[in-house]
C-alpha cells in the first residue's frame, strides 16, 4: 500500500490553468482586432475627409483651386497636380484604412502625405494650431497600423496575399513612403 500523493490532481489544476490562460488570450486577440478598426476608422476617415476638403472644398476645405493655391505658396511646383494628388491619396489611402484595404499601402499613401504636411509647418513649434503634433500623431498611427496589419475585422482578410499580414509588407510599404515622401520634399522650393 502506498502513501505517496497522487499526481492527478495538481495535474488538473495545470490544465485547467492553461485552458483559462488560453482562453484569455483568444479574447485579448478580439480585443486588438476592435481596437484596430476603432483606430483604423478615426484615422482613416479622419484623412478621408481631408482628401475631399481638397478636391471638392467640403467640409470647410479650399477645394482645388484653394488647395493648389496653398501649395504654390508653400514653395510646391504645379499646386494644381499637386493638389489633386494630395486629394485623392487622402480621400483614397484614408477610405482604404477605414476599410482594411491594402492596408500597408493605404498607410503608407497617408503617412507620405502626412511628412510632407509636418515638413510645412516646419518651424511652427509641436503643438497645435501652428504645431506639428496633430500630423505627427496621424503619421504615427498611419505607420503603426502599416506594420500592425488591420486586425481581423477587414477587407484584408479576403484577400490571399494579405489575408496573413506580414511585417515584411508593412516595413516594405512604410519604407516606400518615406521614400516618395522624400523626393516630393526634394522638389520643393
Amino acid at each position: 500500500m502506498s502513501t505517496a500523493p497522487s499526481a492527478a490532481p495538481a495535474s488538473q489544476e495545470a490544465s485547467s490553468a492553461r485552458r483559462e490562460s488560453t482562453t484569455a488570450y483568444r479574447a485579448s486577440v478580439h480585443s486588438s482586432d476592435v481596437g484596430l478598426l476603432v483606430l483604423r476608422l478615426a484615422v482613416g476617415l479622419t484623412m478621408a475627409a481631408h482628401g475631399t476638403q481638397k478636391l471638392f472644398g467640403w467640409f470647410g476645405g479650399g477645394g482645388l483651386t484653394g488647395t493648389a493655391e496653398f501649395f504654390t505658396a508653400s514653395g510646391y511646383p504645379s499646386g494644381h497636380a499637386m493638389a489633386v494628388v494630395a486629394g485623392l491619396t487622402e480621400t483614397f489611402g484614408g477610405l482604404g484604412l477605414a476599410l482594411g484595404l491594402l492596408t500597408p499601402l493605404a498607410g503608407a499613401a497617408l503617412l507620405g502625405t502626412l511628412i510632407n504636411a509636418i515638413a510645412v509647418k516646419e518651424g511652427g513649434g509641436f503643438f497645435a494650431p501652428k504645431g506639428i503634433e496633430y500630423e505627427l500623431l496621424l503619421a504615427a498611427a498611419a505607420a503603426g497600423l502599416a506594420l500592425t496589419g488591420p486586425g481581423r475585422y477587414a477587407v484584408d482578410v479576403l484577400l490571399p496575399v494579405l489575408r496573413s499580414h506580414r511585417l515584411v509588407y508593412g516595413f516594405a510599404a512604410v519604407l516606400l513612403a518615406v521614400v516618395l515622401a522624400g523626393a516630393v520634399l526634394l522638389v520643393r522650393n
